[in-house]
């Protein structure tokens, strides 16, 4: 007979913080697992935790566990196969020093992940991102806070405990302004900051008063706000922009989807994938593949809404996103506003020939320059006449657009 307690509390201490020097994030996942699960299993063995043996946490209670998370706790497949993780984890380390149970533990990590499906992310459009952004009353020193809380959130894209970890030494408002954090992963990045960002940070820090190392975004106390607390803040200024903006009302918004927020404007203004994943902090460009699918979808939704009962619109409309090459008209001046990209109405030039309307007349689509878009998101600017821009010329259309 084994206790389990001080093979867990081993686990803890000479594993996952010498041994692997685990992230706090990571300790405390883990922790929360293991919780739920000594709860489960005092419920079901009816022993108290520090009484538990390893011979009790069988494979069927195990089972029986990820069942609860499901259906009891109304938990997703990502969460339980995340819960599994740190149960494997902890019995891949009791199979070295507890061998006369190998055969339980064996059963044990013989429990596979469940596979999940994937699905289209959430965010916000330009309307709703500026109704969310209006939510808080900027009267108040928590409105003042919240409202600079959801600027940074909206421009950089970080990640709740991210944002919860900054603090007045990380902000830099000069040239080149930007805010460096230290990120999933270990990863330190710097996140540029756009011009109203700027002028709303520096508010709030200056309000603020924090000395280096204190957090930006903190408390009536002064301490840093906590993830749950972030995610409270943000759902209830949802709930207020949502009486303004309907279309909020049936969403569900969190911190990450300010992130995918943040994703999407950078895609829609023409930024690499390559730089999103940069920029967002992922571990691979193939993270960055979610938002060009939603992209996509939300577009093919577009088309569909303009062409309701024109089924043959709405199939050449899908048929053009997936075609090598997409074009469409961007003016430069307002004299050549006739050229633009209408909603929902896409020019093409690998296809169909282009309507007549669409097509420049000579000598008055000079200052016009075409947007060139590809499924993989790269994107460039060539002249009316089909001629590729300079990089100056380049830099120069995608500002004007």
């Amino acid at each position: 007979m084994t206790l389990l307690a001080p093979t867990l509390q081993a686990f803890f201490t000479d594993r996952l913080i010498r041994q692997r020097q685990a992230s706090r994030h990571t300790i405390t996942a883990y922790r929360t697992a293991w919780r739920l699960l000594l709860v489960y299993a005092g419920q079901q063995t009816g022993k108290l935790p520090a009484r538990l043996d390893i011979a009790d946490l069988d494979a069927p209670l195990i089972a029986g566990f990820l069942d609860h998370l499901e259906h009891g706790r109304g938990n997703t497949s990502r969460t339980r196969n995340a819960r599994l993780a740190a149960i494997h984890s902890l019995f891949g380390y009791a199979a070295m020093t507890h061998p006369e149970h190998a055969a339980d533990i064996a059963r044990v990590l013989a429990i596979p992940a469940k596979r999940s499906g994937t699905t289209i992310i959430t965010y916000l459009p330009e309307p709703e991102v500026t109704a969310l952004l209006a939510a808080p009353d900027c009267g108040t020193w928590t409105g003042r806070r919240d409202h600079a809380l959801l600027q940074v959130a909206v421009t950089t894209g970080l990640r709740a405990s991210e944002l919860t970890g900054l603090t007045s030494s990380d902000a830099h408002l000069g040239a080149g302004a930007h805010v460096a954090c230290h990120g999933k992963g270990r990863k330190d990045r710097i996140t540029p900051l756009t011009s109203d960002t700027v002028a709303t940070l520096g508010a709030w820090l200056t309000e603020r008063a924090a000395r280096p190392g204190q957090p930006v975004f903190c408390t009536r106390r002064g301490t840093a706000m906590s993830v749950d607390a972030v995610e409270d803040r943000v759902a209830h200024h949802a709930a207020t922009a949502a009486l303004t903006c309907p279309p909020l009302a049936a969403k569900h918004v969190t911190p990450h989807i300010l992130r995918h927020t943040a994703a999407m404007r950078l895609l829609h203004a023409g930024v690499d994938t390559t730089v999103i994943a940069l920029w967002l902090g992922d571990e691979s460009t193939r993270t960055t593949l979610i938002y060009l699918k939603a992209r996509v979808l939300h577009q093919a939704g577009e088309i569909r809404e303009v062409c309701p009962g024109n089924q043959r619109a709405q199939r050449q409309g899908a048929a053009q996103f997936h075609s090598p090459v997409t074009w469409y008209y961007a003016p430069s001046s307002s004299s050549n506003a006739r050229f633009a990209r209408q909603p929902g109405k896409i020019i093409r030039t690998d296809g169909p020939p282009r309507p007549r309307s669409a097509r420049p007349e000579p000598g008055r689509a000079r200052g016009a320059s075409l947007r060139v878009r590809r499924p993989d998101g790269l994107e460039e600017h060539q002249r009316g006449d089909g001629s590729r821009l300079a990089g100056a010329d380049q830099l120069r259309a995608f500002r004007q657009f």
